[in-house]
């Protein structure tokens, strides 16, 4: 894999400028209305933020919505009414732990140790190296992961009468469950998970009367419908009687910010950060990401970026946006400045203090505050205000500092914001599964491919990158038993664009999978730029596509 250079010197139409010169020419283009700040993911430093004050200083616009894991949360609000993260040691406190669609030693190596002695049980298109280790193992179809949960589900209501006396404390609705998982052929559904009800009862004995801890990722819900696969999830793990308890729960990217009041808040307008139409505005800020690259579409995205007429990058690597730039701004790195950092995955927030003096860059701040300065405006407090704002609101435990609404077991008093609420089971969902959107629309448009051809795009995380910095691929990962071999050049093709790739093969995936990991060059020109039903999330998955020799 190719590393990606860190930009150290900032350029204006194509020469090297020293720092005060490109932002002085950045103050003068954002003086101007109709801009945009697009800023990337992945970063959980707060002081990023800080940009969003500039914006609603100058009347420019920011975006909603989610690269990643946007569907996924609203699937948990619509049954838990927030979504709390569960404390590690929940997990150090469980006895079987279900990894679904996670692939826990890439992308959290941290979780390893509270793993050790556990019953594992994987569920995954791939057989990750933490499934090679699993007691049960189930290598369901891409997709299927709300079907799985809901034939779970059905399964217990029609044989637990513990589980249902238990139930009718916390989630009352229960049989409003039972009655939708009816609506559902089971033989049919079966067929397309490629599983059988023998592997639902393997699955079954290992929830049973014992401490149980699900860790979700994000892959379950890189669809248009994935909020119902993880309301579905939850709605099984509300089955099980898992929220509230000890050494139970469910894990998936939880909502750092609940609880703190955000200094950074705006009334800014906003669009979405799937789909932007980035040439209806004639200035864009691209701060931490790499659109022209990361974004789903990127025929179409590039096509809107080479309309923008002043494109700003400001950023630590070169990318393909960064070389697309007017002007280039290199940026701090976490070791170079002040900041706060929270996690998705645990409740401890981290004060993170400059360990490195550094001429190159600048940080978050510091941008900022040259922007307020040059163009005369007010309002903007010090960075030392900032900082303490986040760290006052934290609470204190074993001399570590926490989120401001932790709870050693989460749910433990009820659901929703005020823990006065039961929870809301799954009871509606919009594709239809003997004609599913998503196939209906593929085999419509093209025509000129059987189903059996085409495979579908699996798009995680690698090791060592966040999407696409640090380190870069260029290969995709097939079966073996699909006629390729290693090393091979091919063309990967969608109805959205097509990329050439270098074979990489593994048994380890399913014949009906190809396998691009997100820091792979040319991933997105075969993903589409369309919006999930709940969350305002991309969609990565939401395809199929077709392998050619070259």
């Amino acid at each position: 894999m190719d590393e990606t250079p860190r930009i150290t010197k900032p350029i204006v139409d194509g020469r090297e400028v020293s720092m005060e010169e490109a932002l002085t020419a950045t103050a003068a283009i954002l003086k101007a209305n109709n801009s945009l700040l697009w800023r990337g993911s992945g970063n959980v430093g707060v002081m990023q933020e800080v940009s969003d004050l500039l914006m609603e200083q100058t009347g420019g616009i920011l975006t909603k919505g989610s690269l990643c894991d946007g569907a996924g949360a609203a699937g948990i609000e619509e049954g838990r009414g927030v979504n709390k993260t569960l404390p590690l040691e929940q997990i150090e406190k469980s006895e079987v732990v279900v990894i679904w669609g996670r692939n826990v030693t890439v992308t959290n190596a941290h979780m390893m140790p509270y793993l050790e002695g556990k019953k594992l049980v994987v569920i995954d298109p791939v057989r990750t190296e933490i499934a090679k280790k699993a007691d049960l193992f189930l290598q369901i179809a891409p997709g299927t992961d709300y079907y799985v949960a809901l034939m779970l589900s059905r399964l217990i209501l029609m044989e637990d009468r513990e589980v249902k006396v238990r139930m009718d404390e916390f989630a009352p609705e229960y049989e409003d469950l039972y009655d939708f998982s009816r609506e559902h052929h089971t033989k049919a559904i079966l067929q397309d998970m490629e599983i059988d009800l023998d592997d639902l009862g393997r699955l079954l004995n290992y929830l049973y009367n014992r401490k149980v801890v699900f860790l979700i990722g994000v892959g379950v819900q890189k669809y248009t419908t994935g909020s119902y696969a993880l309301h579905a999830i939850d709605s099984l793990a509300a089955n099980l009687g898992m929220f509230g308890r000890e050494g139970c729960g469910v894990s998936y990217l939880g909502d750092s910010k609940l609880g703190f009041e955000n200094p950074f808040k705006t009334s800014c307008k906003r669009v979405s950060k799937v789909d932007t139409a980035f040439s209806d505005f004639d200035t864009v800020l691209v701060q931490g990401g790499n659109p022209a690259e990361s974004m789903p579409d990127s025929n179409r995205v590039r096509k809107e970026l080479e309309g923008v007429d002043n494109l700003i990058y400001f950023g630590l690597h070169e990318n393909e946006t960064s070389k697309m730039a007017r002007i280039v701004i290199p940026a701090k790195s976490f070791l170079e400045k002040e900041d706060v950092r929270l996690s998705y995955g645990h409740q401890y927030v981290t004060p993170m203090k400059k360990v490195v003096d550094s001429e190159v860059g600048i940080s978050e701040y510091d941008f900022t505050k040259a922007m307020f300065e040059t163009l005369g405006l007010n309002g903007l407090e010090s960075e030392e205000y900032y900082i303490n704002t986040w760290l006052s609101q934290c609470k204190e435990m074993n001399g570590e500092l926490v989120s401001p609404v932790y709870e050693a077991v989460p749910y433990s008093e009820g659901f929703g914001a005020d823990g006065d609420d039961a929870f809301k089971f799954i009871k509606d969902h919009s594709d239809n599964f003997i004609n599913t959107k998503r196939i209906t629309k593929y085999r419509k448009q093209r025509k000129n491919k059987s189903e059996a051809e085409m495979l579908w795009l699996v798009s995680p995380k690698s090791r060592g990158t966040i999407n696409t910095q640090f380190k870069r691929d260029s290969r995709i990962r097939l079966n073996p038993v699909l006629g390729f071999k290693d090393g091979e050049k091919v063309k990967a093709c969608s109805e959205y664009g097509e990329y050439l790739f270098e074979v990489k093969c593994s048994e380890d995936l399913r014949t009906d999978i190809a396998l691009i990991t997100s820091n792979t060059v040319g991933l997105n020109f075969l993903t589409p730029s369309v919006i999930s039903e709940e969350g305002e999330s991309a969609c990565y998955q939401e395809v199929k596509i077709s392998i050619e020799r070259v």
